[in-house]
């Protein structure tokens, strides 16, 4: 097995795992809001701790950073920030599996996105992609256990949640690579660990001022379930390390196509780990979305 390949195969496994951590936070002690602070707080002193040994053990010299290093990496980290708080929320409403598929449609909203942003039109191929990635939206959308008219069991909040964290997701992808590219260095694994660990830790501070104000004893609790959250820590730090070897050494196109395997490694953990039924509906619209990501990664 090539390299890339188990990498790829590693972070999407590992970024599933953390998701899975994060659903149990929140379903236990933690608000959605806590649960996505412990990513953050638990991971920055381990990316820092790493960039340290990188900059003084080897000798590595600090590269300097553009102008735009600072705002687009504070803009992706807040989009990111809300990203996670919606997906977190949205496994309060809906089975785990459904809620890692409605969060994948962020990879069809870039495509939105990079039509508005930098305007670059799609073709018909594209198009027709994305209607089918929307009928999978509107099959997940539509609970068929819930009772009332069509219209409300489709237009709900899980829904909502699903879509905007997907867009969130994909805003914070734009910035990223912004950031990445304002980092002076012909390394890219130097510029996206420089990048991490900026973003990482503004989003830690961010939060932590956030919680400060507003719910200052959800901070006691997220450090009273440092046990998990250590772990996603960890998990969301491997996960990331992960995704940039892959793709330094592959096509990104091949390596989101390949990724897209998380969203069986998350059917897995719904049935396995948490129990919960998978409808017919969700099941035809996760293999619709899955349909539509993957054949615009492969013609993009």
């Amino acid at each position: 097995m090539e390299l890339w390949i188990f990498a790829t195969i590693a972070a999407a496994f590992i970024q599933n795992l953390r998701f899975m951590l994060q659903k149990v936070l929140s379903a236990t002690r933690l608000t959605p809001v806590g649960a996505t602070w412990s990513r953050f707080i638990y991971s920055a002193p381990i990316i820092l701790i790493a960039l340290a040994i990188t900059f003084e053990a080897f000798e590595v010299p600090v590269p300097e950073v553009g102008n735009r290093f600072w705002i687009a990496g504070l803009i992706g980290g807040i989009c990111q920030i809300l990203a996670t708080i919606c997906v977190v929320a949205l496994f309060k409403a809906r089975n785990f599996a459904v809620g890692i598929a409605l969060k994948k449609t962020e990879t069809i909203q870039s495509v939105f996105l990079g039509l508005i942003i930098l305007n670059e039109p799609v073709g018909w191929t594209a198009f027709a992609l994305i209607l089918i990635g929307v009928l999978g939206v509107i099959a997940l959308s539509d609970n068929a256990a819930q009772s009332g008219a069509f219209r409300d069991r489709l237009l709900n909040r899980a829904s909502g949640l699903g879509l905007l964290s997907g867009l969130l997701f994909a805003g914070s992808a734009i910035a990223y690579r912004a950031t990445s590219l304002s980092v002076l260095s012909d390394d890219p694994l130097l510029r996206a660990g420089v990048t991490l660990g900026f973003v990482v830790t503004a989003q830690a501070s961010l939060m932590f001022i956030w919680l400060i104000l507003r719910d200052p004893n959800e901070i006691i609790r997220v450090l009273q379930t440092w046990r998990t959250g250590v772990w996603v820590g960890i998990t969301s730090m491997a996960g990331s390390y992960l995704w940039f070897v892959a793709f330094t050494l592959q096509n990104a196109a091949y390596v989101k196509a390949l990724g897209q395997v998380e969203l069986i490694f998350s059917i897995l953990a719904s049935f396995i780990f948490f129990k919960e039924r998978i409808s017919k509906n969700e099941f035809i619209g996760m293999a619709l979305i899955s349909a539509s990501v993957l054949g615009l990664i492969l013609i993009l």
